[in-house]
C-alpha cells in the first residue's frame, strides 16, 4: 500500500511518474473523444482502426532501418500507425459506401486483413539482422518501461491538439450523433463529422500505442463514456464525466503498475477502468442497479400499501403478508391486524381518492388522464385545487352528500 501512495504521489522514480502523468493525459483525451464514438455507435470502426496500426508500425520501423536507423523513434512509428489506421478507416468507409456489405462486415473485413499482415511483418521483423527489434510486439499491449521525456512530450503534444480538436467540435458531434439528418438540414456536413470523430479516435489510438498498446486502446475508448453514461443525460457532461473517468483510470492504473512488480500497464489501466465502470453500473444514484433495484421496491411497496388500504377501508381481509408487513411499518396497522385511527384516515383517504379517479376519468379525456394519474401518486400531486373541488363537488352530487 505504502508502493502505491508514493506512485499516486509521483515518488516512485522518474520513469514511474512520466509513465503516469502521460497514462493520466491520454486517459483523459481518449474519455472525451471517445464519448461520441460511443454516442454514434462507432465502437467497432475504432477497434478496427486500433488493429490497422499494426503494419503502419512494422513498415515505419523497417523503413527507418533502410535508412540507417535503429527504427525505434516513436515519432516515426506514430507516423507509420497513423498512415496506416487511415488507410485502413478509408477502406472501411470505402466497402460500406461503395459496396452493398455493411459496415460491420467491411470492419471484420480490414481488423483482419491489416492485423493478419502486422503480425506477417512483425515475424519478419525478428528476423532482421539490422535494428533493435526486442520489444516492437510490446505496441501490442502497450510498454512503458524507459519511457523517454520525449516521448511524453510526443503523447502530451498529440493529446492535446485532440482536445482543442474536441472542443472546437463538440456541437456538430453532437447533432450528428444524436439526428444525423436534423444535422444535414442544419448545413453540417455528416459525413466529413464522421470522419472528424474517427480522426479524433484515430489519434488517441497512436498516441496510446505506447502505453496501452493497440488491443486496448479501444478500451480506453468506449469504456469511460459507458462509465459516464450512468451519470448524465447531458452530452457536456457525458464528455467532462468521461474524460475524468478515462484520467483517472489512466492515473491509478499507472500507478497500481508502478507499485506492483511485473505488472503490465495497459491491462491494469483497463482493468482500473472496468472498476469504475463496474462501480458506476451499481451505485450510479438515477441508472445504477441499486437505484434501479430500490426503486423497484419503492413500487412495489406503494402498491401494496396502496391495495391493503383499500381493503382496510371496503372491510375486507388481508391475507398477503408482506402487505401486512407494509401497513404495520408504517403505522397504519397493529399488530394483531386491527388497523390504527392513522390507518382509518389513509384507508378512508384511499378509498374517497379512488372515487374521486373514477369521476375525473367520466370528466376527463380518457387518455389525458391515464396519463396524468397512476394510482400511486396521490391525487394532490395530479390535479389542481380547483380540478379536485370540481370532483368532490360530483362525487357529492352523485352520492347525494354522503362524501
Amino acid at each position: 500500500m505504502s508502493q502505491f501512495v508514493e506512485a499516486l504521489l509521483l515518488q516512485s522514480g522518474y520513469n514511474a511518474a512520466l509513465v503516469t502523468i502521460g497514462a493520466a493525459l491520454l486517459g483523459l483525451v481518449a474519455g472525451g473523444a471517445g464519448t461520441f464514438i460511443f454516442l454514434r455507435k462507432r465502437a467497432l470502426v475504432s477497434d478496427a482502426a486500433a488493429h490497422a496500426t499494426l503494419p503502419g508500425v512494422c513498415l515505419a520501423f523497417m523503413a527507418m532501418v533502410a535508412f540507417g536507423g535503429d527504427g525505434r523513434s516513436l515519432t516515426g512509428l506514430i507516423v507509420g500507425a497513423t498512415l496506416s489506421a487511415g488507410l485502413g478507416l478509408y477502406l472501411v468507409e470505402w466497402i460500406a459506401r461503395s459496396t452493398r456489405l455493411p459496415e460491420d462486415a467491411a470492419i471484420g473485413a480490414v481488423l483482419s486483413v491489416f492485423f493478419g499482415f502486422g503480425i506477417v511483418l512483425l515475424t519478419f521483423i525478428q528476423t532482421m539482422t539490422a535494428g533493435r527489434q526486442a520489444g516492437l510486439e510490446g505496441f501490442l499491449l502497450g510498454s512503458t518501461a524507459g519511457m523517454l521525456f520525449g516521448e511524453a512530450v510526443t503523447i502530451a503534444v498529440a493529446g492535446c491538439a485532440a482536445a482543442l480538436a474536441l472542443f472546437v467540435m463538440i456541437r456538430p458531434m453532437t447533432l450528428v450523433s444524436f439526428d444525423p439528418e436534423f444535422a444535414a438540414t442544419t448545413g453540417i456536413d455528416v459525413r466529413l463529422t464522421d470522419l472528424a470523430m474517427m480522426a479524433l479516435a484515430l489519434v488517441v489510438t497512436v498516441v496510446g500505442l505506447k502505453i496501452v498498446g493497440l488491443v486496448l486502446i479501444v478500451a480506453l475508448l468506449i469504456i469511460p463514456p459507458a462509465t459516464a453514461r450512468f451519470w448524465t443525460e447531458r452530452v457536456d457532461h457525458l464528455v467532462l464525466i468521461a474524460g475524468a473517468a478515462g484520467g483517472c483510470a489512466g492515473y491509478v492504473g499507472a500507478a497500481l503498475s508502478a507499485a506492483i512488480a511485473q505488472m503490465p500497464t495497459g491491462p491494469i489501466i483497463v482493468l482500473t477502468s472496468f472498476a469504475l465502470f463496474a462501480l458506476s453500473l451499481l451505485f450510479a444514484p438515477s441508472r445504477g442497479v441499486a437505484a434501479s433495484l430500490y426503486r423497484h421496491r419503492s413500487f412495489e411497496i406503494r402498491v401494496h400499501r396502496r391495495q391493503g388500504l383499500l381493503a382496510m377501508a371496503r372491510g375486507e381481509a388481508i391475507y398477503d403478508h408482506f402487505t401486512l408487513r407494509v401497513l404495520r411499518r408504517a403505522g397504519l396497522m397493529r399488530a394483531d391486524g386491527v388497523a390504527t385511527a392513522k390507518g382509518l384516515e389513509a384507508a378512508d383517504k384511499a378509498l374517497r381518492d379512488e372515487a374521486r379517479w373514477e369521476i375525473a376519468r367520466q370528466t376527463h379525456d380518457e387518455e389525458a388522464a391515464v396519463g396524468r394519474y397512476d394510482g400511486l401518486t396521490p391525487i394532490e400531486d395530479v390535479f389542481t385545487v380547483d380540478e379536485i373541488a370540481m370532483i368532490d363537488r360530483r362525487l357529492r352530487e352523485r352520492t347525494g352528500g354522503a362524501h
